[in-house]
This record gives structure tokens, C-alpha cells and sequence, in this order.
């Protein structure tokens, strides 16, 4: 029986994959976690109270059927854990691995408070691994195929989501982006040791297979207009992701080794792809015997320091102005840092990058959290005469991202952005001031998840195929 199978959290203690030792996986970017085997998935999937509501799932931005993969994974149904899986996740192998899963589903699991959360991610990922080895994922294959097209820029988790959407109603669908690889972040800005790039190539070799063809190496805007696009699609959509690095004014930023986050981890990934570096390989870009100050909270961070530490840094500190309770990113992530020998330095912010020509320290005050604001957040406030100077070899800065100028890049003064610098939408249709022309991710959100990515594109996908219906069904009346 089913019920003999589930609400076992009382009998049952949380237990994550067998972790690597830190001293084992300072030594190299592969992933920290081992999988689960399968008795393992099923107990911990066991743990499961099958809430009639499910806040996992009300707080997971893709809606995903938790509690429902869950049992059958309990039950040893896997290939049917994974069909539900992948119904409303198009990389559910991805999210496994990178979603903050400690401030979504498993935060919000209610078996939590006194008996931890069921370990949601890693039996994700179980499922989906379990499918690849099996043979359960397939490509897409449309009922019929149309002869309309779209054109997607940017081959991010967004626009992938939406490539794959849009092919399963039989789209003709065209990706565009300007690296040499699909993936966007995942493929550049996440370090192995939290999503092996295989991983996301594998997910790209399906979508391939699916009929999807991509543009890599074009630059939108520069290699081909919007309005070529325009003119040779029926419907655009602009999934290009926020990579414009956030500015720090402070004496001594536009010193030499002082990095923005993204520079500093795309090297990374394409040293670990096999490419050549020159910016890794002059030592510019690379921590070796260096000390090392990362300025930052969030996950980005997080992927610097860790970064740092497995290319051999002499000492890797991160300076955040706000206490550990505060800080943006996962604190599953600030765990695996602090085991890793990473020094944080909470309660400090930035005054000065001091050196001649290059950095050689980074002067930073003490700060206090004040009194707390009508939404709880305490403000920082400066302790006076509390300056102290970390040394250091290299300085990243890993502040968050903002926009690129989107009308300038694109040659479209009529696209409309918002005063961040977004792009603007019709948020029920999803279209950008441009007739046909569709926006979804970051673009519009600003710097978010890649879950949240993946449900945009979804979202984007169904209000491209109705303004496609819509257009034809016109042409029809027209014609009669």
C-alpha cells in the first residue's frame, strides 16, 4: 500500500547524497554531491506526508508536481516520476542541482519545523539521471509539423525552455546567441562544481535532436538586425539574460586585477571546456598562490570564492556588509564555503582598492545594522573609524547585474524599457513595444533564477503561439 510507503519523516532522519570531504573537493570542479542509489531515493522520497497542500509546490515557481514524483519514486515507479517531472520542467536535471532549493520547495516543506525537509532536489535529480541512463528522455517529436518560424535571442535556460515549447506544437524554431556555446550562464557563469557543463550539453544535444537549430557566434544587433529577424520570423522572442556587471563607486576600483564576477568565472568555465585563456593564463584570471577578496552576498559569490579556492588561492575572504542571516544567496552554498576554507568577513563593506598601478589591498569599514525599515530589512550604517585593509592579489567584484542598453544594442529606438532598464512588456500578453516581438527572463525580471527563467519561457511560449494563431486566423478571414 501506498501509505505504507509515505509519512515516514517521523522514523526516518533527512539524509542528503554522501557529500565529497572539503579537502577532496578543493582539488578539483567536480560536483560535491554523489547521487543517490536507489533504495536511498525511495526512503528519502518516503519521507513525504503527501500534505493536501503541498507548500512545496505553491512555493516552487514552475508549479512542479512534487508530492506526486515523490510517491512514485517511493514506490520504484520512476520512469512515471519522471513523465510528471518533466511536464512542467523542461531541465529538471538542471534545477536539481542549482536551485536554491533551501529557499524554495524544501524551505517551505511542512514536515521541516522539528524533522528537516525531504531532500526534494536530490531525488530530483535521481529521477532525471535514472531517465538519461534509461532512455526515457526523447526528443521532441511534433503531431504536425507548421510552417511558421520563431526566432529566439539568447540560448539561455529562457529561451531553451521556450525553443522546446514552441517545437512541441511543431514550430519551425530558430536560437540565436553570441557565444560559441549553447547555455548562456549555465554554460559560463555556473562552475562545475555545481552543474558539470555535460550536463547542460547533453540537455542541448536533445533539444538538437528535437529539430530546434542553432546560431552560435551572432551577435544581434551586430551580425544580424532585429528587424532581419523580424522580417524572417513570425514571431521573436528577446531571452538574452542581464550580464552588464552592477558598478561600485570607490577610490581605486579601475585599478588592474580589480574584476567583475562574470569575467572572472567565464574563464574559468572555458579553461575547464578545454579552451585556450589568455586572460587565465598571463595569471590575471587566475587565483593560484594569490590572495584573493571577493565583494558580494549572493550566489555569484559564492561560485567566486569557491572558484578561487580550487585554483589553489592562498586565501579567499568575502566581504558582505550584512551579517550571515541576511545574506541573499543559499546558505546550503555559505556552508559548503566556510567547509571549503573560505574567510568571511560579514558586517564590512568596501571604501577604497588601495595599490599603484595594481591592486594590493582592499580597505573596508566595519558596519551596523540599524533599525529596521517598514519591510524589516535593517539598513547598514558605517561604524565610524573602523577602517581595516585585507590584502590583496585579486579583487572580484561580484555585485549583481544589470541590463545591457537594450534599444542601443539593438538598433530600436522604439523598444521600451523600464527605468531599470528592463525590457517593458505587456504582462498578459508578454510582448514588448514591438509588434511580435516577445520578452521573457531576466530581460524583463532583472537578475533572477534559472527556474524562474525556465517558467517565463514556458509562460512566453503559449503567448507566442496564441499572437501566431491569431495573425493566421485574421489572414483567414481576410482571404474569405
Amino acid at each position: 500500500m501506498t501509505t505504507d510507503r509515505m509519512l515516514k519523516f517521523v522514523h526516518t532522519a533527512k539524509r542528503m547524497p554522501s557529500k565529497r570531504e572539503a579537502d577532496a573537493r578543493r582539488q578539483d570542479f567536480g560536483e560535491i554531491y554523489d547521487e543517490f542509489v536507489e533504495d536511498q531515493a525511495a526512503e528519502q522520497a518516503g519521507r513525504c506526508s503527501q500534505c493536501g497542500v503541498p507548500y512545496c509546490q505553491v512555493h516552487c515557481p514552475l508549479s512542479n508536481n512534487i508530492p506526486d514524483w515523490l510517491m512514485l519514486t517511493a514506490e520504484g515507479r520512476l520512469e512515471e516520476a519522471y513523465e510528471i517531472s518533466s511536464a512542467t520542467n523542461n531541465f529538471p536535471e538542471i534545477c536539481g542541482r542549482i536551485c536554491p532549493q533551501d529557499r524554495l520547495c524544501e524551505g517551505n516543506c511542512v514536515i521541516e519545523k522539528g524533522f528537516e525537509s525531504v531532500t526534494i532536489g536530490s531525488v530530483e535529480k535521481y529521477i532525471t539521471e535514472t531517465a538519461f541512463e534509461q532512455g526515457w528522455v526523447k526528443p521532441v517529436k511534433p503531431v504536425q509539423e507548421r510552417k511558421e518560424s520563431v526566432g529566439i535571442i539568447g540560448g539561455g535556460p529562457g529561451g531553451l525552455a521556450a525553443a522546446e515549447q514552441l517545437r512541441k506544437r511543431g514550430y519551425q524554431v530558430h536560437v540565436y546567441d553570441r557565444y560559441d556555446r549553447i547555455g548562456g550562464l549555465m554554460i559560463y557563469g555556473i562552475p562545475n562544481f555545481k552543474l558539470e557543463k555535460d550536463v547542460v550539453q547533453r540537455r542541448t544535444r536533445v533539444l538538437e535532436e528535437s529539430g530546434i537549430h542553432f546560431h552560435t557566434g551572432v551577435d544581434v544587433g551586430k551580425d544580424i538586425t532585429v528587424a532581419e529577424l523580424r522580417e524572417k520570423h513570425d514571431a521573436v522572442l528577446v531571452a538574452t539574460g542581464v550580464y552588464k556587471a552592477r558598478d561600485m563607486k570607490c577610490p581605486g576600483v579601475g585599478l588592474g586585477n580589480v574584476h567583475p564576477a562574470l569575467d572572472y568565472l567565464t574563464a574559468s568555465n572555458r579553461k575547464g571546456l578545454g579552451d585556450s585563456v589568455p586572460a587565465f593564463e598571463d595569471g590575471s584570471l587566475n587565483a593560484e598562490g594569490k590572495n584573493v577578496v571577493v565583494i558580494g552576498g549572493g550566489d555569484t559569490a559564492m561560485d567566486c570564492v569557491r572558484t578561487a579556492i580550487r585554483q589553489g588561492a592562498k586565501s579567499v575572504k568575502c566581504v558582505y556588509r550584512r551579517d550571515k542571516a541576511n545574506m541573499p544567496g543559499s546558505q546550503r552554498e555559505v556552508q559548503n564555503a566556510e567547509e571549503e576554507g573560505v574567510e568571511f568577513m560579514w558586517l564590512s563593506a568596501p571604501e577604497a582598492f588601495t595599490g599603484d598601478d595594481v591592486v594590493d589591498g582592499v580597505r573596508c569599514h566595519r558596519i551596523h545594522l540599524g533599525v529596521p525599515d517598514a519591510t524589516g530589512r535593517q539598513a547598514p550604517e558605517v561604524v565610524a573609524d573602523s577602517s581595516f585593509t585585507i590584502p590583496a592579489d585579486i579583487a572580484i567584484l561580484a555585485l549583481g547585474f544589470d541590463p545591457e542598453d537594450m534599444p542601443v544594442m539593438f538598433g530600436e529606438d522604439e523598444l521600451k524599457v523600464s527605468r531599470w532598464g528592463t525590457l517593458s512588456i505587456d504582462f498578459s500578453t508578454m510582448m514588448t513595444s514591438l509588434d511580435g516581438v516577445f520578452a521573457a527572463g531576466d530581460i524583463v525580471r532583472g537578475a533572477s533564477l534559472v527556474v524562474w527563467a525556465v517558467r517565463d519561457g514556458r509562460d512566453v511560449a503559449d503567448q507566442m503561439h496564441a499572437y501566431i494563431e491569431q495573425k493566421a486566423n485574421a489572414a483567414l478571414d481576410l482571404a474569405s
